[in-house]
């Protein structure tokens, strides 16, 4: 049987008997793979660091038709994942590989989400040479990856077909309040008019300021790099994407809310 090469990011591991262990790995060629790699925590394993969680490698991989775990025989790291002091970093990479496996079904191939999440990793971590360009793993603030956190979870719902509408009502696609508090419907997905908030569950009442962050974030791919929001907005944003992925996902996500920042600003509770 000839193994299979693919670039892949590991977004989960765990010890399987003394030395091996069994990966989670989201590959641009065939989508998300279980797998399992044998002898890979000895100390001197052939695979090294390429196995490490949010490493980007190249691997081989025997894929099983009967259903049960790949075999990895090879494994090349391209880049390995590292965040210096920045604990804000190591959440965001933490946050896009649950994402990935959240979103993903197995076998299902998304070369662009592959692609974004790849993009992310590389910024989040830090640079291999002293003469690298800086990368927000030296940015102690956490103010600059969440958001560019936030701009990933809004390019990955919209990759996998779970976008929020931001722009115009969820329900009548017609035009929305632009100032005040506006209704965000978690089970309609997106903004509702005040038409069609009416006798609406699980909403949310979202700042102007707020809904402008996200609407920013979600369609321009550089804005987060210059986007320098308010404790309470920042805050908000991240209340309402952290709401929205527990509504999407039917969890609570386990990472994604300790990116929280220290203000308690918040959108008013689901209604």
């Amino acid at each position: 049987m000839a193994a299979d090469k693919a670039r892949a990011i590991v977004i989960r591991t765990f010890p399987f008997g003394d030395s091996s262990c069994v990966v989670t790995l989201f590959t641009r060629e065939y989508g998300k793979l279980r797998a399992l790699a044998k002898g890979a925590w000895r100390p001197k394993s052939a695979f090294d660091a390429a196995l490490d969680l949010l490493s980007i490698c190249e691997v081989l991989v025997l894929r099983k038709s009967s259903g049960g775990l790949d075999l990895v025989t090879e494994a090349c790291l391209e880049h390995r994942f590292r965040v210096g002091k920045s604990q804000a970093a190591f959440l965001g990479g933490m946050d896009v590989a649950e994402l990935l496996d959240a979103l993903t079904a197995d076998g299902d191939p998304q070369p662009e989400l592959f692609d974004v999440a790849h993009s992310t990793l590389r910024i989040l971590s830090a640079p291999r040479h002293a003469d690298d360009p800086p990368t927000l793993a030296n940015d102690l603030s956490g103010g600059p990856v969440r958001a560019l956190v936030t701009h990933t979870e809004l390019a990955m719902l919209r990759l996998a077909g779970h976008a929020p509408a931001l722009v115009r009502c969820a329900e009548c696609r017609g035009a929305v309040a632009s100032t005040g508090r506006i209704a965000f419907g978690m089970l309609d997905g997106g903004v509702l008019c005040e038409s069609c908030r009416r006798g609406k569950r699980a909403v949310v009442a979202l700042s102007a300021d707020c809904l402008a962050a996200l609407r920013l974030l979600a369609a321009a791919p550089d804005a987060w790099r210059s986007l320098a929001l308010p404790a309470t907005t920042d805050s908000e944003v991240r209340a309402v994407m952290n709401t929205m992925l527990s509504h999407l996902l039917g969890k609570r996500p386990r990472v994604a809310p300790l990116l929280q920042s220290r203000s308690r600003q918040a959108p008013s509770r689901p209604s």
